[in-house]
């Protein structure tokens, strides 16, 4: 993969720029590679050069991936004031719920039907789902699709005024574990131990919910990089982002090893 400056304005020219409608809502979706399909949903505040650096690591590891444009301007470097208009945006937006426990967001059901079109293009046993932030439980509620095969959370922030809440209703919550028992599979789930956003108590959440289906990965603060864009640096404020803004490109990182694992997760559970 070339090397990209992670501090100018990505033009994502190495994928093509589709529009994909899907139950009467049409999106941007970013499309690259080949191999089963894996939807990978961008962090707040949007398709950043660090998203683009992750997502084509999972296209280079032999998959088609969708990276759907949900929120903010495509490529650009988080920068604060930008950053923070894009997070009241969505906040406010009826596609997400940001705040209180135990909904999921209406965008999910799009990125349902976008599991069930990439599977249908891409073929194979069935698709993956990598949600970050602000989409990281989204992964989860898209498993009611019998396409999506393997989900992967990253540091998952909503609902953003309750550290222990989950963005599923019990009842979705309920369907997904008999999914996962049924069919023997597991959801990996990254944060940092620090992480102001996704905290010690929405895992053991996760876990009172799924039990040992649900696999937990706590990074220790000193893996995240302190170098980073203005909007993590004074915005995020605390390691967050385990595989984008924080992951430090070095062999031996634990942010590696997490993104490795990720990818090789991804191989079993649409390859092997």
């Amino acid at each position: 993969m070339p090397d990209r400056s992670l501090n100018e304005d990505d033009p994502l020219d190495d994928f093509e720029r589709r529009t994909i409608e899907l139950d009467g809502v049409a999106k941007a979706v970013y499309v690259a590679g080949r191999g089963p399909g894996v939807i990978v949903m961008p962090e707040m505040p949007g398709i950043s050069p660090h998203v683009a650096r992750f997502v084509r690591w999972v296209r280079d590891a032999g998959f088609t991936v969708y990276l759907p444009s949900l929120f903010g301007r495509d490529g650009a470097v988080p920068r604060v004031e930008e950053g923070v208009a894009v997070l009241r945006r969505a906040c406010m937006s009826a596609e997400f719920r940001a705040l209180g426990r135990n909904g999921s967001s209406p965008a999910v059901r799009w990125l349902r039907a976008l599991a069930r079109f990439a599977h249908d293009e891409c073929g194979g046993p069935g698709v993956g789902a990598i949600g970050m932030c602000f989409t990281g439980n989204f992964a989860l509620s898209m498993m009611l699709e019998p396409a999506m095969l393997a989900p992967v959370l990253s540091q998952p922030s909503l609902p953003l005024d309750d550290p222990d809440g989950i963005d599923s209703t019990p009842e979705e919550l309920a369907l997904v574990r008999k999914r996962l028992d049924e069919e023997d599979l597991t959801v990996p789930a990254y944060r940092f131990s620090g992480d102001k956003f996704c905290r010690a108590q929405r895992f053991a959440a996760y876990e009172q919910a799924l039990g040992d289906r649900f696999v937990a990965r706590v990074l220790p603060d000193s893996a995240a990089n302190t170098e980073t864009s203005p909007f993590f640096e004074h915005v995020i404020a605390s390691p967050h982002s385990v595989v984008t803004a924080h992951l430090i490109d070095e062999a031996g990182q634990p942010t590696v090893a997490a993104r490795d694992e990720i990818l090789a997760f991804l191989g079993e559970r649409l390859t092997g």
